[in-house]
């Protein structure tokens, strides 16, 4: 059976509250679980002690079961550092998207032909002296 650490959503629309929990891979993100693991509380201050509340045995005890923590799971283990640091690389995240590139592009042409204008001025006038 494939396990995962995630997060289980509660709380109502537009405050949201999470359970983590160890539950089967295959099974709803609301849905049935094997093991509430503790409480997550997106709402408070990111330096509030009861934002993120784990009963770090049991998490233990999973990963060492062969449990995946996802992403998010993953980066609060970090923080309380019962896992080591992974590198993360998204080099697409900064690149900026289509039309945002189509108007720099074309913000580029209007800057060439503006330089190049008033140089074909001066030389028209050199011609005449």
């Amino acid at each position: 059976m494939a396990m995962k650490i995630r997060l289980a959503r509660g709380g109502s629309k537009k405050r949201p509250f999470y359970r983590i929990v160890a539950a089967d891979s295959r099974m709803p993100r609301d849905g049935r679980y094997i093991e509430k693991l503790g409480t997550y509380n997106p709402l408070l201050p990111k330096d509030s002690e009861e934002r993120v509340k784990m009963n770090m045995e049991r998490v233990q005890y999973w990963l060492g079961e062969g449990a995946q923590p996802t992403d998010r799971i993953s980066r609060m283990l970090e923080a309380a550092g019962v896992l080591e640091k992974k590198e993360r690389n998204n080099p697409n995240k900064g690149e900026p998207g289509a039309k945002a590139k189509e108007r720099a592009e074309e913000k580029a042409a209007k800057a060439a032909e503006a330089s190049e204008a008033p140089a074909e001025e001066a030389a028209a006038e050199e011609t005449e002296e």
